[in-house]
């Protein structure tokens, strides 16, 4: 790789063993892509998870004195407010939760603790190169906004914002954003919740860059949240297009950058039963609580619940994990009051992949995000998947469908 003087001169050492190490490290990635240059960037974010290596490689980048050039937006561990005193947390995962927090606060994170940055903490333009970890993130941050950024790991987007740098390779190029894959929906779209089981067709689309087509006009934030986070539940993808609708994509011709697509896929209604059988607890059941969030739930999605909860008490709990701006204008609108009264809880900062909630262990939860679902299996908590508005009616009935 080719380095200008000051990427030369903190290679060297001159500017501390933090930034040299991550400058290091990113030379190595560079070069294992084949990468002829570094290039800066204007935004970061890291997908912290508060977990030992995590936790271990913060600490190491703080104690060697690294600081962010660029001040990145990090993911939820949880919330050390919300959870301040709770005996449903050992006092063992607290403090790992708080030397998580005090590693990152020493880098110069922007401690938004918020996996959704590309709606409202951490909004990229068109064009900008950045470097975002977070699987819904990344796919986001490059179709809705046609920013530039490869899927960086977690510890790739915190050297990227101690350098200021990323390796120039993969999606920063005009020819790999291209779609290949031809995707046609014929399935039902009429409500957010089918975007993620769309998202969830991963093994059908299979590996590339998926160009949709069948779509509605219009697709709000929570539908494409939810396409972006499956298509990394289910596969592994950086960005897609959707014609007439991304930047990148104002045609079929364009979106495919004038190329025949490599393969032509029709996704139908009768692809989400059978997704939705493979990966879902049967329904007819009791369930023992509800959890939504993963990723963060919109100030719009707190008020559709908030309404439909309105002057009633529910047989089961509601966890709605969102960002503390969120539960913020939540307060502010009166919302929380309201969810609060009828047995719902709105749990700012925090993430369904956390140890915090150990307590859910052994019971049966209810959820319209196969993320949400898939996570916290390895805690022992197992999900029945269904819509929104099914959720919200289960935790009022006590039993869903």
């Amino acid at each position: 790789m080719e380095l200008n003087k000051h990427q030369q001169d903190m290679l060297d050492g001159k500017y501390g063993e933090g930034p040299q190490l991550a400058m290091k490290v990113q030379v190595a990635i560079g070069e294992s892509f084949n990468a002829k240059r570094m290039v800066p960037i204007t935004r970061a974010h890291i997908a912290l998870c508060n977990q030992d290596a995590d936790r271990w490689f913060a600490e190491k980048m703080a104690g060697m004195g690294a600081k962010f050039r660029v001040p990145a937006t990090v993911n939820p561990g949880f919330s050390l407010c919300y959870f301040k005193g709770d005996n449903r947390v050992s006092s063992e995962d607290y403090e790992k939760m708080q030397r998580t927090n005090d590693a990152y606060k020493a880098l110069g994170a922007v401690l938004s603790y918020n996996c959704t940055p590309y709606i409202d903490t951490n909004v990229p333009n068109f064009g900008e190169v950045i470097a975002y970890s977070e699987s819904s993130a990344t796919p986001y941050a490059n179709a809705v906004w046609g920013a530039r950024s490869n899927r960086e790991g977690a510890n790739s987007a915190l050297l990227a914002a101690i350098t200021g740098y990323v390796p120039e390779y993969g999606l920063l190029f005009d020819e790999n954003r291209y779609g290949d894959i031809l995707v046609e929906v014929k399935a039902t779209m009429d409500n957010d919740y089918k975007y993620h089981m769309l998202g969830m067709c991963g093994k059908k689309i299979g590996h590339g860059i998926p160009v949709f087509v069948g779509l509605p006009e219009h697709i709000g934030p929570e539908g494409l949240r939810n396409l972006g986070a499956q298509l990394n539940t289910s596969g592994s993808y950086d960005m897609y297009h959707i014609v007439g609708f991304t930047p990148e994509a104002p045609t079929l011709e364009a979106a495919f950058g004038g190329k025949e697509p490599k393969r032509k896929v029709t996704i139908t209604d009768d692809d989400f039963e059978e997704i939705l059988e493979d990966i879902s607890l049967e329904g007819n059941r009791e369930i023992d609580f509800v959890m939504f969030g993963c990723p963060h739930f919109t100030l719009k999605e707190i008020i559709h619940i908030a309404n439909m909860v309105r002057d009633k008490k529910l047989k089961k709990e509601i966890y709605i994990l969102a960002s503390s701006h969120v539960k913020r204008m939540a307060i502010r609108m009166g919302l929380n009051d309201v969810l609060e009264e009828a047995g719902a809880h709105i749990v700012q900062d925090s993430c369904p992949d956390q140890d915090c909630w150990k307590f859910l262990e052994g019971k049966i939860g209810l959820t319209e995000s196969p993320k949400c679902a898939y996570y916290p299996q390895r805690r022992g908590i197992n999900f029945v998947i269904r819509d929104l508005d099914t959720c919200v009616n289960a935790a009022i009935t006590g039993e869903v469908k």
